[in-house]
């Protein structure tokens, strides 16, 4: 049945649905343009007193710029799922690409150093602490840790001040958890290599100078890498479109067509998967300290929206109910932050396994889905909407949650190291370790 609408004319939408943007002032009566994003209220347990002075000094400036800076405009840009570009200089400015490495320009913070920015990254936006991550704790790491001398002099200055962007290309569209089976191959030619292959999800890549390719050496076998510039005939990438979470990351698929690499692009340092691993213990920290900071913005926008929204006369924050959430929330965070920085400093010890940052990762990821779920609940119809912000988180997380290891496969790596099975083989290739 076709209902009839006097507003609806010539094929125009009736009148009603062309309303202006919601005000979010509105709901918070007392936030100025300054103040999109709440102050910090989820230390509960005073966690900064376990960091050092130029520890707490890089939460505070990464803090400040987020929240005056990237805070008023994030929603506007998940929303149309591009990336503003114009906010580069800025998170250049902070000085924390390139995390733990030293010289060659990068700032050489200590893992918790690393872990607590990227954290405070994400408390106000996770893509943009994605696009730092991919760029940095895989990029940047894979030819700090991997790469010959004259890459790290030639490639690591620019991309520690954001003058140039890379990415990291493992996944491919049938190999996501078994990476380890990777289809792309590297030939060897006179004067380098020939890359033909496909990889998908590979953040940053739409628009990446450097792209770090992972691919099979055809001659032995094993898993190689290469350092792939954007203009490299062959070389195709594509937007994946239509996400639900972190649209502010450029996601694409990668196609190459006879990609010549040069001898001197191909990183020498990687010469099977368990070298990429070497890159994967450090960045599985830091994508457990992204939810971390997600949460804690949960947190910290729902504590403020509790106090200022009244309902029957009353403080939302006055119910006992909604107590009961918040504090399970803060209870969540408090857990999550000890776990955090325990694998800093298992890290840093040189005492961290695969199986303690794989358990780290898949906890605190599991946490921070119910807190962001208890927290879309808080905010009521409120909390569907990406204006209020705690939606585009419970978003966000969604895809966390998923890679750098399903939560699945890291409680299984976890299970092999603390069984000596490796349970996720194919059946007739399990054994006791």
């Amino acid at each position: 049945m076709t209902r009839s609408n006097p507003d609806d004319k010539n094929g125009k939408m009736p009148s009603y649905f062309n309303l202006p943007p919601l005000d979010v002032s509105l709901a918070f009566p007392q936030a100025t343009p300054a103040s999109t994003f709440p102050p910090c209220a989820s230390d509960y347990f005073q966690y900064d007193d376990l960091l050092k002075p130029e520890e707490k000094a890089i939460r505070l400036k990464v803090r400040a710029c987020m929240e005056k800076e990237i805070a008023p405009i994030m929603t506007k840009y998940w929303e149309k799922a591009e990336f503003p570009f114009h906010a580069i200089p800025k998170l250049a400015e902070l000085g924390i690409s390139g995390g733990t490495i030293k010289g060659y320009g990068c700032p050489g913070l200590s893992i918790t150093g690393s872990a607590i920015a990227t954290a405070e990254v994400a408390r106000v936006d996770a893509s943009c602490s994605t696009f730092i991550l991919v760029h940095s704790s895989l990029a940047m790491l894979t030819i700090a840790l991997c790469g010959s001398e004259a890459q790290k002099q030639k490639y690591l200055p620019s991309l520690a001040q954001l003058k140039t962007i890379a990415c990291w290309a493992l996944t491919e569209p049938d190999y996501g958890s078994d990476a380890s089976a990777l289809k792309t191959i590297a030939t060897k030619v006179e004067g380098g290599w020939i890359l033909e292959g496909q990889k998908r999800w590979i953040g940053n890549s739409t628009f990446a100078d450097l792209l770090v390719i992972f691919a099979r050496n055809t001659s032995t076998n094993q898993i190689n890498g290469y350092i792939v510039k954007k203009d490299a005939p062959g070389l195709t990438v594509t937007k994946i479109e239509n996400k639900i979470g972190l649209r502010i990351v450029q996601n694409g698929d990668i196609v190459m067509k006879k990609v010549f690499v040069p001898d001197e692009d191909r990183i020498e340092g990687v010469n099977s998967f368990q070298d990429t691993n070497k890159v994967l213990a450090v960045s599985r920290v830091m994508v457990a300290w992204q939810p971390i900071g997600i949460s804690m913005g949960i947190y910290d926008m729902c504590h403020r929206y509790l106090k200022e929204r009244k309902q029957f006369g009353a403080p939302l924050a006055s119910f006992q109910i909604n107590q009961q959430k918040l504090v399970q929330m803060l209870s969540n965070v408090q857990a999550m932050i000890l776990v955090g920085w325990r694998l800093c400093k298992l890290y840093e010890s040189g005492k961290m396994t695969p199986g303690h940052a794989s358990l780290g990762k898949s906890w605190i990821t599991l946490r921070a889905r119910e807190t962001a779920a208890l927290g879309r609940e808080l905010l009521g119809g409120n909390g569907i909407l990406s204006d209020f912000l705690v939606a585009k988180a419970f978003c966000d997380l969604e895809p966390i949650y998923t890679y750098e290891g399903t939560y699945e496969i890291n409680t299984l790596v976890t299970g092999r190291e603390v069984t000596g099975f490796a349970s996720f083989k194919p059946a007739t290739q399990r054994s006791k370790m």
